[in-house]
């Protein structure tokens, strides 16, 4: 990667990029990396959703490699006060060398990245969350060796997730079933450049769906900002909980996966997360060793050729 490249989406990289970025996680995850590429460089954090896993490993990783992480909220900055985001931007990119967002609008991420002049990564927005679905992807590597022949069952709402798991098996050629309640699709752009690929399809039966998949995933119902919609969809999703019989009619090497924090009892059966086919925990923690690849390779200049 260059110097100044940024990461918005998960096909901002090449699938040979993508390989050899889970490479380079895998060696940090096996404590075989020891460099800390970022010495003496500074993180700008700018947080307007909350956060548990992006923050800690955002904040854990930057430490390791070298780096001092600077965690803002707009109460902390001038957003907050209605500073035009170009101009934060321009700022920040004299002060640091890299800019994680966490934000509602992709939009927003977007415009830092067209105005900064440092590597800009996306924490999550209302339509993508690439960091995660790299943890998950380096998951899956992890357990079931590869992504070749395999077929993933995305049930819920498509929500951000579904929408970066469709951007990963366009990438990556492994099959995604996306079981969604009629009207929670997920981004009619994203979905339709997936399907063109001949191995993703929408379905509105969750059993159909999970039927020998090796990968079941899931997220919350109703996402940050969505509060408001939980009763409709408490409704809407009620037949789209993983459970121990949903479970049962995946491979049997299947793993459960989960982008958390996770409502047991709605999206799935605490049977299931807790069972011994839940893999949530490595996933959380791979939130470490990809960001830190993600930021080694952005901010620090380790090849991804």
């Amino acid at each position: 990667m260059t110097a100044h490249r940024d990461f918005i989406n998960l096909t901002d990289l090449t699938p040979s990029e993508l390989r050899a970025l889970f490479v380079l996680a895998d060696r940090m995850r096996r404590g075989e990396y020891r460099k800390r590429p970022l010495e003496g460089q500074a993180l700008a954090m700018l947080f307007t959703k909350s956060s548990t896993r992006t923050r800690v490993s955002f904040e854990v990783g930057a430490w390791q490699l070298g780096a001092h992480a600077l965690f803002l909220t707009p109460r902390d900055v001038q957003l907050g006060r209605g500073e035009d985001v170009a101009d934060t931007a321009r700022v920040l990119d004299r002060m640091v060398q890299g800019i994680v967002i966490r934000t509602f609008a992709h939009a927003d991420v977007e415009d830092f990245a067209r105005f900064a002049q440092v590597p800009v990564i996306n924490g999550l927005t209302d339509l993508q969350h690439p960091c995660q679905i790299l943890a998950d992807l380096l998951t899956v590597q992890q357990h079931l060796g590869t992504f070749d022949g395999k077929t993933v069952a995305w049930i819920g709402d498509g929500n951000n997730m579904a929408n970066s798991w469709c951007d990963a098996a366009a990438l990556l050629g492994f099959e995604l079933r996306l079981a969604c309640p009629d009207g929670y699709d997920p981004d009619p752009t994203i979905l339709a450049r997936a399907t063109a690929t001949g191995k993703v399809k929408l379905v509105r039966d969750p059993a159909e769906a999970a039927a020998g998949a090796h990968v079941v995933t899931t997220d919350v119902w109703a996402s940050m900002g969505q509060e408001e919609e939980q009763a409709q969809r408490s409704r809407a999703f009620a037949r789209f909980q993983v459970d121990a019989a949903l479970m049962a009619t995946a491979a049997r090497e299947a793993i459960f996966l989960h982008c958390l924090p996770a409502h047991r009892g709605e999206e799935v059966a605490a049977e299931v997360i807790d069972g011994p086919q839940s893999r949530v925990w490595d996933e959380a923690e791979n939130r470490l060793h990809v960001q830190k690849a993600v930021m080694a390779a952005l901010m620090g200049g380790e090849s991804l050729t």
